[in-house]
């Protein structure tokens, strides 16, 4: 039998490896499935300071996600300049996360040898360590060179009305939210390019036409007769959109293999009487031994596939 120590460990237990100076339980702890251990044992090594620097630069890249957000965390609160590079490293990590806390940290170290790291991470695709990363810059006092650099400054939080404010400076900055992975972010991108009015906006918009959200692609439409887009050629852009249509293929399958099924997928609600009603009826045909009949009730799986095939065609497709 195995027994898990971490089930047993307590706050109180913390205190005790911080006085014998228990830097691998500690570490451990990080990973505590209390939410409270997990916090004490982080104050704890940030206490200890720079005496434990080894270890946690040594368990940096531990397999466990929560004890590497752990060790981020206590190492911007110790801010010895040893983690400067490990933690710049970070900032290329695959987990977003990651590349998150490590921008956090690297502001409160206040080295200026992030600062170079920091300005590319202002590029992320993902908006959580583009936001980590103004925020450090902004904490080591860095001044942008120009009115662009401040522009991806003012995307990494999201201010919109500044961003428009810059005017056309902001339009590289827009184009970068215009594709991020949140649709809200693509949808103020988009409005405050059109607000802004450049026609050097104009393929970020007529890109966002062929977004696959439906809200994203109106802002576009509204957006692109002010960014030099004639409108007679929204309707090619906003065709190349992800097709929202449910297959008619799919559809006649299910409905043969599961008559009303098909129906149903395609949202149409009575599909589950039709489901109940052919169960029904092979129950009754095993009971009553006609099971014969079948061979007449496959013509009419056949007619429903059919069916929820034309219905599937001719649904639009918006």
């Amino acid at each position: 039998m195995v027994i898990h120590w971490d089930l047993f460990l307590k706050p109180t237990d913390i205190t005790v490896m911080k006085e014998r100076k228990d830097f691998p339980g500690l570490i451990k702890a990080l990973k505590h499935r209390n939410l409270d251990v997990q916090w004490e044992a982080s104050n704890a090594l940030a206490a200890l300071g720079s005496d434990g620097i080894d270890h946690l630069l040594n368990e940096l890249h531990a397999w466990n996600k929560e004890t590497r957000l752990g060790i981020i965390e206590t190492l911007g609160e110790i801010k010895d300049p040893r983690a400067i590079e490990p933690l710049v490293s970070l900032l290329n990590d695959k987990n977003n996360e990651i590349r998150w806390e490590a921008a956090l940290a690297l502001g409160e170290i206040s080295d200026p040898r992030a600062i170079a790291p920091l300005k590319t991470s202002l590029i992320d695709t993902d908006r959580y360590v583009r936001y980590g990363a103004a925020v450090a810059l902004e904490k080591l006092h860095w001044s942008p060179t120009d009115s662009q650099e401040y522009a991806f400054l003012l995307a990494g939080k999201q201010e919109w009305d500044a961003l428009f404010s810059l005017g056309n400076a902001a339009v590289s900055a827009l184009s970068l939210l215009a594709t991020d992975n949140e649709k809200s972010v693509r949808i103020n991108a988009i409005r405050t390019l059109g607000k802004i009015q450049e026609e050097n906006a104009g393929p970020t918009i007529y890109h966002a036409l062929s977004d696959s959200d439906d809200q994203v692609r109106w802002e576009a439409v509204l957006a692109a007769p002010k960014c030099g887009i004639s409108p007679k050629f929204i309707p090619r852009g906003l065709a190349k959109r992800p097709p929202t249509r449910k297959n008619p293929l799919i559809a006649g399958f299910l409905n043969f293999v599961i008559p009303g099924i098909g129906y149903f997928w395609l949202g149409k609600w009575w599909g589950i009487l039709i489901f109940q009603i052919d169960i029904y009826a092979m129950v009754w045909l095993s009971h009553t031994e006609q099971l014969a009949a079948i061979d007449y009730i496959l013509p009419i799986y056949v007619l429903l596939a059919l069916h929820a095939w034309y219905i599937a065609r001719q649904m639009p497709d918006f």
